[in-house]
């Protein structure tokens, strides 16, 4: 399965290291583009000074970890699309021309089911759409979930709870699939 990643999932960082360890273990092939990856390096703006450059960094690693995965700008592909929020557009494109099956994204409202179901392409809200890798790879999911933890507890110097931290990133579904 091919899945886009909107920048809202990969601003928190519990979320992105989950998705891309989902990835990197081949449950599903994500995909994004430059626009996307700089969405989500400006919204860290707000998180200081330095945050931007430490996103950057990261961006450059997602490429580098999936070369495949940038999509270029298509402008055709936008110029026909209709979504509540224009700025959106682009999301639906790279989706579009990539071949892609899901966006996934927290954003319900800026991607209506009827367009997207035009275009052969469903949304799915991260929580979900990791519960059911969960499902379907329990074993592989749990090791990437745990190497996440283990990194977060390692960054932060104390212990970090399985369900306080799934439950930060918003993967309720996955926390109680986890048993955290």
């Amino acid at each position: 399965m091919k899945a886009v990643l909107d920048a809202c999932v990969l601003y928190p960082t519990v979320l992105r290291e989950i998705l891309q360890g989902a990835g990197e273990a081949g449950l599903y092939q994500p995909v994004f583009s430059d626009r996307i990856l700089r969405e989500w390096v400006l919204a860290t703006a707000k998180l200081g000074p330095g945050a931007m450059v430490i996103a950057e960094g990261e961006a450059g690693a997602l490429r580098a970890v999936f070369p495949r995965a940038v999509t270029r700008a298509h402008p055709e592909i936008e110029a026909r699309l209709h979504l509540p929020d224009p700025n959106d557009l682009h999301v639906l494109a790279c989706a579009i021309a990539s071949g892609a099956d899901a966006i996934v994204t927290f954003n319900a409202q800026d991607f209506p089911g009827h367009v997207l179901a035009a275009e052969g392409i469903v949304r799915r809200d991260p929580d979900g759409f990791l519960w059911e890798l969960q499902s379907q790879h329990p074993e592989v999911m749990a090791g990437i979930v745990e190497t996440v933890r283990a990194k977060a507890e390692a960054l932060c110097g104390q212990t970090v709870g399985l369900k306080t931290l799934l439950k930060r990133a918003r993967l309720f579904r996955l926390a109680k699939a986890l048993g955290a």
